[in-house]
């Protein structure tokens, strides 16, 4: 932790002030604020907002420094589990490398915090895990990196993985993950009843992977709410994707979102083009906690990303038609508090005694910052400056 004043800034596309961080917290906000001794850098009237934050992704998995990945692969869920597992053996993939080099480069884009899903399977054992706290532990300082230990390749068609996520909570995994209970293992209450029982006996949360579709994934969110409610787990348990939530029923996705805000279940979404996704306007007037991510890109899964949150934000925006000004600035609150607020990181918002973690862009307003995204001109990390003109401080391997 760092201190650092930034002057002649704009807080959210606001009015030109100042902006003081002390011991890695944001201590004043006001003009012509003065700092002995204190490191100042001259913001020239840039935009400020908060860290952004990727709360979906999965560092283990891209392709980043290798050749080109020429994709072939069959359109089923299954066939691009089993061709990733495949080729990370062929390649010998490095998931220590691999993270490196994602969390480094979306270091350089502003990215200040990360909750990324790893990899746990019979294939590897925990090597991915092991990889990934690497990174992690030689990043920190440059941006946070939460980890969910998650079974990708199903976790009761492959047995052993049950007894492996369990070995990867003990060895450091913050939270318990899960997929498709229904549609993957094809067992939902083994599936649920096996990584609620990881989770309650290591006091972590959980993060399921949710990609059904309809009333087979409704129905996987209601045995997941009836175990949040008899577990006493509300605020712990999070569904990525959520699918479902997008589907064109609209009495039965109100009913999933008033659920989510009873229980106070977050959602995170990727926004990809090519599904229904939960409706960001829908979620955030019920309160729901709603974060996103980049999920995997450049990986055998998709050749499609950049590492680049603040892109991330445009697509959010228009997958939800949103198109006045105040409107896209929603879709940049949920790629930065939002996600922050998912993760239950206090303060991630420009105000005093917030998170120190600053990102600087270029552009006449927010709206204009957000679908330009140009190179951020500085990015900074609890007080310290960890990337300028784009570019991480660090180098990666």
């Amino acid at each position: 932790m760092s201190d650092l004043l930034l002057k002649n800034i704009r807080p959210i596309g606001g009015a030109p002030t100042d902006l003081l961080i002390r011991a890695g917290t944001i201590a004043a906000i006001g003009p012509d604020l003065v700092a002995p001794g204190v490191a100042s850098e001259d913001g020239g009237g840039a935009i400020a907002i908060p860290g952004l934050v990727d709360a979906h992704t999965h560092l283990d998995k891209g392709l980043l420094g290798h050749p080109w990945y020429v994709n072939d692969v069959g359109p089923r869920l299954i066939d691009k589990i089993d061709n990733e597992r495949r080729v990370k053996r062929d390649l010998g993939l490095d998931a220590h490398v691999q993270s490196m080099r994602q969390a480094i480069l979306s270091s350089g884009f502003g990215t200040t915090v990360i909750r990324s899903h790893v990899d746990i399977d019979t294939d590897q054992g925990l090597a991915a895990l092991e990889g990934v706290m690497e990174t992690r532990r030689q990043l920190a300082g440059v941006v946070e990196i939460e980890i969910v230990a998650f079974p990708q390749s199903g976790l009761l068609r492959r047995p052993g993985t049950v007894e492996l996520l369990d070995r990867a909570m003990a060895a450091g995994a913050d939270l318990v993950g899960g997929l498709d209970p229904c549609g993957m293992d094809r067992d939902p209450k083994g599936h649920l009843d096996a990584i609620f029982a990881i989770a309650e006996k290591y006091g972590k949360g959980i993060d399921i992977h949710l990609h059904e579709a309809g009333e087979m994934g409704a129905f996987s969110m209601d045995m997941i709410f009836e175990r949040v409610r008899a577990l006493g787990m509300q605020g712990k348990v999070a569904i990525s994707h959520a699918f479902c939530m997008g589907a064109p029923d609209w009495n039965m996705t109100q009913g999933l979102i008033d659920d989510c805000a009873t229980l106070d279940l977050p959602v995170l979404t990727t926004a990809p083009p090519s599904r229904e996704v939960p409706s960001l306007q829908r979620l955030l007037a019920a309160g729901v906690r709603f974060g996103a991510g980049l999920d995997g890109f450049r990986d055998t899964w998709g050749p499609y990303g950049n590492g680049d949150m603040l892109e991330r934000a445009m697509l959010l925006g228009m997958k939800n038609n949103l198109r006045r000004d105040e409107d896209v600035a929603k879709a940049l609150h949920v790629c930065t508090t939002g996600g922050a607020e998912v993760m239950e990181l206090r303060g991630h918002s420009l105000i005093p005694g917030g998170r120190g973690d600053v990102v600087l862009l270029r552009g006449e307003t927010l709206a204009d910052a957000i679908v330009s995204h140009h190179p951020r001109p500085l990015v900074v990390k609890a007080g310290a400056v960890v990337a300028r003109a784009g570019q991480s401080l660090r180098v990666a391997p």
